[in-house]
């Protein structure tokens, strides 16, 4: 057992005398597993009632004969043109009403009887015919689910989801509030798809005059693609019950709720495509997020680039280094695999750019070889099998929730600034930079393992959620909310009695209303002496059982509180009723978490990024340079440093080059980072 350490290889795409120069290569490289037959409906079926496997099968049994490993996709990411052709009805339908044409990636309507007969007969075909192979670690079904349909089929299944959800038409219309602009509704048939031509409308994007109705159509078009890996999974069980199933999801992708598709996945899988412009916060977070679906549970990296990502506004390379560093990054934050998409360049479409292991020259003398090959013979012989299954210890939980998400960038007012993702990063990034360790959870997680939650934007508090947060505050733990928290329950009604709802007494304030700002302006507060930015929405807040911790310093508000703290049973409540910055939220965050003795798993220079993770093995602390200059860190405890064996003593010093990584091996009596 090691880290798996592969990728995407599409050699139906290549003339079959390449394949044996590419196994020269991929050995060469250290790959020991390949993600098959991802995009190979066309060639697999190339009639309705034509099945033709033989270049597979050939495939398969070289990847076998060369001791590599598969995870075997199911295909069904893509229809072929004759389906389009004879069957117009699996083509999707955009939110300007227009059925589309046969082309591009993401085009099957997920409720299109005609793609789930075919794309479920696929997945049997597949498993009957590869059942036997001992080599398929894992079944692979379609490829990154995303994208909306407004068709006539999705339309009439929204309706079936509706009624089952709902019970009644009476029902519906109290929900959805329809008494307003005379919506109300009579009979089932009157409900249509929110798009363009019905509820949705452009206004520097887009927007819904029916919050709920546009929020039931989210959670709608994510279950209905949920449905169709449900569908091809059950199959595929039938057939091989002991093969775990997957489908590579796409970290913070807003269309469909992961944490709802975790519990049909075997195991989670995404896929790391990081712009040139993020920063390491952005892209720990996913991976955070990623390992949070299922309880902590090590993930797999199924697709980054070994170098160039094409389709991005600026196709910058990774300086050398930085892809070692990034798939340790991973490791890291709970991955058991390092994986790329792709094995080999391919020569023509929108993808001919975006980097490979075997570059276009089709030989091992590339930068990017090289990279991959040193990374690849370093997890084989030095990382090995070590850190496999390690969990992340945390004292500390940010809650991330999808309702949530598309339910505060829905709302009309009180500010298009409100962006979900980018509050939640505030808070995630000012931990992330002091190596605190950090569990990303849902709703339904428990909260009593951890010191300090953290729900930034909590703007839908869905039923039941505030009694688990004040039972959790009541037995001493302490809970931190911001602006535009607690406005609404789970069909987007605002909870009367005032802001924010059934979060009031927890917090011991009530807003009375709240200040959106431009961009170009901003209010300002004190916070231990210091001036802190008060931009997009400044809540104007009276106490009701909280001490104010900041005050606004101008406008007609000054005086009035924008930082509270609640003590609240055992424990203690935190309302920041702005959003301000990096410099703020880190004192803050630092402020709270010395209050309760949790500690940062390592101390480092800025830029360098502490994340352990702790299995039968011992206790791993990664240290991860995201400078390109050389940093120094100073060894609180002994261990020794698996990827060059030097041991360390307490008090040394280990010297990271620029992009440079180390993982340091100690024994499992480490109390550093939480529980």
């Amino acid at each position: 057992m090691k880290i798996l350490y592969g990728g995407d290889y599409n050699p139906e795409q290549w003339p079959e005398e390449i394949w044996k120069e590419d196994m020269r290569l991929l050995k060469l490289a250290h790959i020991d597993i390949v993600t098959l037959n991802v995009f190979s409906w066309a060639s697999l079926q190339p009639d309705e009632d034509t099945y033709d496997f033989s270049k597979l099968d050939k495939i398969m049994e070289m990847i076998r004969e060369n001791g590599l490993k598969v995870c075997m996709a199911t295909s069904t990411g893509a229809h072929p043109a004759w389906m389009a052709r004879k069957y117009p009805d699996v083509l999707r339908t955009g939110n300007n009403g227009i059925r589309r044409k046969f082309g591009r990636r993401h085009n099957s309507c997920p409720n299109s009887p005609t793609y789930r007969k075919y794309a479920s007969a696929l997945a049997e075909k597949l498993a009957q015919r590869y059942a036997e192979y001992d080599n398929i670690v894992a079944w692979h079904i379609s490829n990154e689910y995303g994208g909306v349909c407004y068709c006539e089929n999705c339309e009439r299944e929204f309706r079936k989801w509706l009624q089952k959800k709902y019970g009644s038409i009476e029902e519906l219309n109290r929900v959805w509030n329809l008494s307003f602009w005379s919506h109300n509704m009579y009979d089932w048939e009157d409900v249509v798809v929110p798009n363009l031509l019905s509820e949705e409308f452009e206004d520097d994007g887009i927007r819904s005059a029916f919050q709920g109705i546009s929020l039931d159509y989210a959670r709608f078009n994510s279950d209905s693609m949920l449905a169709c890996f449900q569908m091809e999974k059950e199959i595929l069980k039938r057939y091989t019950p002991e093969i775990p199933v997957t489908t590579n999801l796409m970290g913070t992708y807003k269309i469909v709720d992961y944490q709802k598709w975790a519990g049909s996945m075997d195991f989670v899988s995404w896929d790391n495509y990081p712009s040139c412009e993020e920063e390491p916060a952005d892209i720990a977070m996913r991976h955070d997020l990623m390992r949070g679906l299922k309880q902590g549970q090590p993930f797999a990296l199924m697709e980054q680039t070994p170098g160039v990502s094409n389709w991005q506004a600026f196709c910058k390379l990774k300086r050398p280094g930085v892809m070692r560093l990034w798939s340790y990054e991973a490791v890291a934050h709970g991955s058991d695999t390092v994986m790329f998409f792709q094995m080999r360049r391919s020569i023509g479409a929108c993808e001919k750019y975006h980097s490979a292991v075997i570059d276009h020259v089709g030989n091992e003398h590339t930068r990017v070889f090289r990279e991959v090959a040193e990374l690849g013979e370093e997890l084989e012989n030095k990382v090995r099998d070590l850190t496999l299954g390690g969990r992340t210890k945390s004292e500390i939980a940010i809650v991330f929730d999808w309702d949530n998400w598309w339910a505060a960038e829905y709302s009309a007012g009180p500010s298009r600034l409100i962006n979900y993702c980018q509050e939640v990063k505030q808070y995630y990034k000012a931990l992330f930079s002091q190596n605190y360790s950090i569990n990303m959870i849902s709703v339904e997680d428990d909260l009593s393992a951890y010191k300090l939650v953290i729900a930034p934007l909590l703007y839908m508090c869905k039923e039941g959620y505030d009694e688990k947060i004040r039972e959790y505050v009541k037995q001493g733990g302490t809970f931190v909310t911001t602006y535009f928290s607690g406005y609404v329950e789970e069909h987007d009604l605002v909870v009367p009695g005032g802001y924010p709802g059934k979060l009031k007494d927890i917090l011991g304030i009530w807003v009375e209303e709240s200040d959106a700002l431009p961009e170009t302006e901003a209010n300002s507060f004190l916070y231990k002496g210091k001036g802190y930015p008060a931009r997009i929405l400044c809540d104007l807040m009276h106490l009701q059982g909280a001490e104010a911790l900041a005050c606004y310093e101008s406008d007609f508000y000054q005086g009035m509180p924008v930082l509270t703290k609640h003590s609240f049973g055992k424990g203690n409540a935190y309302y920041v009723g702005t959003r301000s910055d990096e410099t703020f939220y880190g004192r803050f965050l630092r402020d709270i978490c010395e209050g309760l003795d949790i500690r940062p798993v390592a101390e480092t220079p800025d830029g360098v990024e502490a994340v352990v993770r702790e299995n039968v093995n011992g206790s791993f602390l990664f240290l991860l340079n995201h400078h390109l200059n050389t940093e120094k860190v100073f060894i609180s405890r002994p261990g020794t440093e698996i990827l060059t064996g030097k041991k360390y003593a307490q008090g040394d010093t280990l010297v990271l080059p620029g992009a440079g990584a180390a993982i340091l091996q100690r024994d499992c009596r480490d109390k550093e980072g939480g529980k």
